[in-house]
């Protein structure tokens, strides 16, 4: 029985019925409505079937985004299959890993995107992805390789499946059956795979009501659709609500504060290093944004307060979340009635349904309010497992259903909580615990930083020392942020190095990858 919770193959014949010809998606200049999108959603479905998927099918799509990802969103949790999105930025030894592990069967992929052919891609990883043993058919979008299926001859093939056949198929579906596969950034070795059933739908459309999201919103939608945030707060959110979405296959801050002026977008989304994008964009050419009514921006760490209060006075106010793909993306969420502070200090309080604990690293205990410690989540949303590894769940999953998030947080009084960084991502120097992410706040405050990172870099006597990586406008010094930092926070938590660094390396979702930079230190660093 799924009682009254949607499943998420059944949203956009929610959509069409509620909201119709309101318009559903724009992308270079094609306009879908909601109903026009449900019934795309429809022949994609019947594609499927026709192309074998069972009930509990993997599905792999590997494809940037673009309308083909949004109806396959919908299209295979609808016949009972389970979609295993797979990052772009992945390369021919990354997808065979990711195809095998999850045991898909099925595999769609767009031919290629500018310089990446992820057609050639697949050639190459062939061999070893036939080796899992799982693969059955990859679908192309746009030109073929060898023994593979088009897609226009998938949904040809689709027309012999009748509304009855459909129906019996939908009717299969249960809220506990796996919905979709998610794999981690994979910022430390291999990508662990994430299984979510449809449960989480519930958890993002009381999103939507919290933060008031409804028909009359234009999303701009450019965060990736393989990673948790754009798929759950933005795409899904946009058909939850029927509202509409502007549709971009790659992120350019430009371009989208351009369609921001001539679609009069009403809803930004994205981390820090998005809005800083936006706000460079916008102070080097101002649009008209006055449309804007809110954003999200995952805040409360020091290192995103600065950009998150730019971005009230210069866009709209934004509203803070934590989240992660084995939570759901905002399982905690701040509301437009919080206060500023509340806001960009802080990362939302706990969703209905989900319970938070901080726990001491050390002995676990649970801890009071204020005390830093170890993050557990536990709730509805929680993943049922990685996929595959049952070792690697058991190390983060209880049998209570508590979830070690891996990260370090605080709950305040009022019951928001604050993320302060990764367990991992803590330093110990010399006996002594440095938040990296406390640094960062200190030195972004610096007239010319743009962006910053701290890591930690291997010291014989203090064991671990900060090493700072930065992104400037200006002809700062290393000494500059030295001396800044010099009898103003303890002598431990001070950068013994300064990397300057044109642009940061990022995860596809906009997330610095610090195991990246600790390999430039490394490199750099005698």
């Amino acid at each position: 029985m799924n009682d009254d919770w949607l499943l998420m193959g059944d949203i956009p014949d929610r959509a069409a019925r509620l909201w119709k010809d309101n318009l559903a998606l724009l992308f270079k200049g094609d306009r879908w409505t909601h109903r026009e999108f449900a019934a795309d959603v429809e022949k994609v479905a019947k594609g499927l079937i026709a192309l074998g998927v069972e009930r509990g099918d993997h599905v792999a799509v590997w494809m940037t985004n673009r309308p083909e990802w949004l109806h396959l969103m919908y299209a295979i949790p609808r016949v009972g299959g389970c979609i295993v999105p797979l990052n772009t930025r992945y390369r021919t030894d990354d997808v065979a890993y990711t195809v095998v592990q999850s045991e898909s069967k099925f595999l769609i992929a767009l031919d290629r995107s500018g310089p990446i052919n992820y057609g050639e891609m697949l050639i190459e990883a062939r061999e070893e992805i036939d080796k899992g043993g799982s693969l059955e058919t990859i679908v192309m979008l746009g030109e073929q390789i060898e023994n593979s299926v088009s897609w226009d001859t998938m949904l040809d093939d689709g027309d012999v499946v009748n509304t009855k056949k459909m129906e019996e198929r939908t009717s299969q579906v249960n809220v506990e059956d796996r919905m979709i596969l998610a794999y981690t950034s994979g910022t430390t070795g291999h990508p662990k795979g994430v299984t979510h059933c449809h449960k989480p739908v519930r958890n993002t459309y009381e999103r939507a009501m919290l933060l008031g999201h409804n028909s009359n919103d234009v999303h701009l939608s450019y965060l990736p659709l393989f990673h948790a945030y754009g798929f759950s707060e933005v795409a899904m959110m946009v058909a939850l609500t029927g509202a509409s979405q502007v549709l971009f296959d790659v992120f350019d801050p430009d371009e989208v504060l351009d369609a921001v002026e001539s679609e009069r977008g009403t809803v930004l989304h994205g981390f820090d290093s998005h809005w800083a994008d936006l706000i460079r964009a916008q102070t080097e050419r101002a649009r008209d944004v006055s449309s804007l009514r809110v954003g999200t921006l995952p805040a409360g760490m020091k290192s995103t307060i600065p950009t998150a209060r730019l971005a009230q006075d210069i866009f709209c106010p934004t509203t803070s979340g934590f989240g992660m793909s084995e939570t759901w993306a905002f399982v905690a969420s701040s509301h437009l009635s919080d206060s500023l502070e509340q806001r960009i200090e802080a990362s939302g309080y706990p969703m209905y349904g989900i319970e938070f604990q901080v726990r001491h690293l050390d002995s676990g205990e649970v801890l009071e309010t204020n005390e830093p410690g170890a993050l557990y989540v536990k709730g509805y949303t929680v993943m049922t497992g990685y996929w595959g590894k049952p070792e690697a769940t058991a190390e983060v999953l209880d049998s209570d259903g508590w979830l070690n998030t891996g990260d370090v947080a605080l709950i305040r009084p009022d019951g928001h909580v604050v993320f302060v960084g990764r367990h991992k991502d803590m330093l110990k120097v010399g006996g002594e615990n440095v938040s990296p992410a406390e640094v960062e706040g200190y030195l972004l405050e610096v007239d010319g930083v743009e962006e910053i990172a701290v890591v930690g870099y291997p010291d014989e006597r203090l064991v671990e020392v900060p090493v700072a990586f930065v992104v400037s406008s200006t002809d700062l010094l290393a000494e500059d942020l030295i001396e800044r930092c010099r009898g103003k926070i303890a002598s431990f938590k001070i950068p013994r190095h300064v990397i300057f660094v044109k642009e940061m390396p990022v995860t596809p979702s906009g997330k610095i990858r610090k195991i990246e930079l600790r390999e430039w230190a490394l490199d750099q660093i005698n």
